[in-house]
């Protein structure tokens, strides 16, 4: 049980809604389904880059998580951890938001700059995510996680909806281009830099993780062994897999709308406000449902609400079939960001390390991301994207069947054995 009382979880829960309220409005500025993908085809960037986007954005987020968590493996601290790890996504975006705002780069080889902030954006948000959600764990209880990350993902859907009516004034002002989006960066990092500090207040539960000294030969033993033991793990990975294959689309929707359709690019705060409205609600439903009938229910509803998404853009013959697709994208990464929060911490279990759970399903899921976007990228370059979509839609409907009918939920039968190597005396 949780040492925390009632009063407790309600103070962190209330910070920690501010936290992703200032966190998605900033994202507002720097969606990797919009904002960066119009962004890097105004610059110039190659087609096949573009389209890798949203892919790269997932693989350099997946690259360092896995050293965070060997670094991460005996904190002590774990809320000066968490802050500090989250001031290393500042700089890049910083950087980037002052350059386009006063130097306003132009050639063609502006894109290359921003995409060297971007990949540096990426991999430092890669760092953090192990933290974070060790931080997480001490402050909250297992009965009540699904609706604390619920509720919590809900204000990130506010903040990016507030956000997004920004950015449609931004982008549809008189500020010329680039230094329209630079201003965007700079109000992510203000944004992202207010969230974390946020974390000092934070009422922690001490007794959560309580491990001894784990060596890191001992650490990888431990990796291993997860591997060889857990069967229903490894199925869920495989059904992860083919959802890696979603990257492409995402972000492509916006690329492929415009191609068809010529609207304006102020259009991407639309974008945002829709995806974060549907986001909110499906975020909030999804950790609700997730309490009640578990966390891969909901899992199995963002896989169908990604398809529907791909099915709408092959589909749309008008600018609201556009807007159709932007609503079922928020409404999968809402359900998918409570669902899969919390099936770490189950498959984890009470006393499993689960920052070590998080870092080993996205290293694991990160080569066949790269297999994704090289395979999108090469197909952005010589077939139409509707080909690329209905490949995806596949790739998504088989994942989704290895959700339905061979992952068990793991907060819906007894707990695996979580594995934890007792120390050499």
């Amino acid at each position: 049980m949780s040492k925390l009382s009632p009063r407790d979880l309600r103070h962190n829960l209330r910070l920690n809604c501010l936290h992703e309220f200032t966190w998605g409005f900033g994202f507002a500025f720097h969606t990797v389904y919009a904002i960066a993908p119009l962004f890097m085809k105004k610059l110039g960037a190659p087609p096949a880059v573009v389209a890798s986007l949203a892919g790269l954005f997932y693989i350099l987020i997946s690259i360092p998580q896995f050293f965070a968590a060997v670094l991460g493996r005996n904190i002590k601290n774990i809320k000066l951890a968490a802050i500090g790890i989250h001031m290393l996504t500042l700089p890049s975006m910083f950087i980037a938001g002052y350059t386009f705002t006063f130097l306003s780069p132009d050639g063609s080889s502006a894109w290359i700059f921003y995409y060297i902030c971007f990949i540096l954006y990426g991999l430092s948000i890669g760092f953090v995510i192990p933290i974070w959600a060790g931080f997480l764990r001490h402050a909250t209880d297992n009965a009540t996680r699904g609706s604390f990350f619920g509720i919590s993902f809900a204000f990130t859907s506010v903040g990016g909806f507030i956000g997004g009516i920004l950015v449609k004034m931004l982008l549809s002002s008189s500020v010329p281009f680039p230094n329209n989006f630079g201003w965007g960066f700079l109000i992510l990092t203000g944004s992202m830099a207010f969230g974390a500090m946020l974390f000092i207040w934070f009422r922690l539960d001490s007794s959560v993780e309580v491990q001894p000294h784990r060596t890191v030969k001992q650490f990888f033993k431990e990796v291993k062994t997860i591997f060889q033991t857990r069967q229903n793990f490894r199925r869920y990975l495989l059904a992860r897999i083919f959802f890696t294959f979603n990257y492409p689309a995402v972000s492509l929707y916006a690329v492929y709308g415009q191609d068809k359709f010529s609207f304006d690019i102020s259009e991407a705060g639309i974008f945002t406000i829709l995806t974060a409205t549907a986001f909110g609600v499906a975020s909030y439903t999804s950790g609700k449902i997730g309490d009640r009938f578990g966390h891969k229910t909901s899992l199995v509803l963002s896989f169908i609400a990604h398809i529907l998404a791909i099915l709408t853009a092959i589909s749309a013959q008008s600018m609201i079939w556009v807007y159709g697709i932007f609503v079922f994208l928020g409404i999968g990464q809402g359900a998918f960001m409570p669902a899969s929060m919390n099936l770490v911490y189950d498959f984890a279990g009470e006393k499993g390390d689960n920052k070590l759970f998080m870092a080993m399903i996205d290293t694991t899921l990160a080569p066949f991301t790269l297999i994704a976007i090289i395979f999108a990228g090469i197909l952005a370059e010589t077939v139409a994207t509707v080909w690329i979509f209905l490949a995806v839609a596949g790739f998504l409907l088989i994942g989704l069947l290895l959700m339905i009918f061979r992952v068990k939920d793991p907060n819906h039968k007894p707990h695996e054995s979580p594995v934890y190597l007792e120390p050499k005396v």
